[in-house]
């Protein structure tokens, strides 16, 4: 399965979501972007998911540009 989390700046919301979809199954194949991306991600997101046990410290803002010619079985918007 592929998800896309979609969102305006993917420093934040999207971020914090991809990383809770990936920690609930590996075999899920999760990728974030916004429509206007930030320079990077959150810090204070990092440290929020890092106290539940997830790292999103490697997740950088990316552009829904260089998902638009594939194919997603769910887009979800936040």
């Amino acid at each position: 399965m592929k998800v896309l989390i979609l969102c305006t700046g993917n420093s934040c919301r999207s971020q914090m979501a991809h990383g809770f979809l990936e920690s609930f199954d590996k075999n899920i194949i999760v990728c974030s972007a916004g429509t206007n991306p930030a320079n990077k991600i959150n810090g204070k997101d990092i440290e929020v998911m890092k106290e539940v046990g997830i790292d999103i410290s490697h997740h950088t803002p990316k552009s829904v540009d260089i998902y638009t010619d594939d194919v997603w079985d769910y887009v979800i918007t936040v």
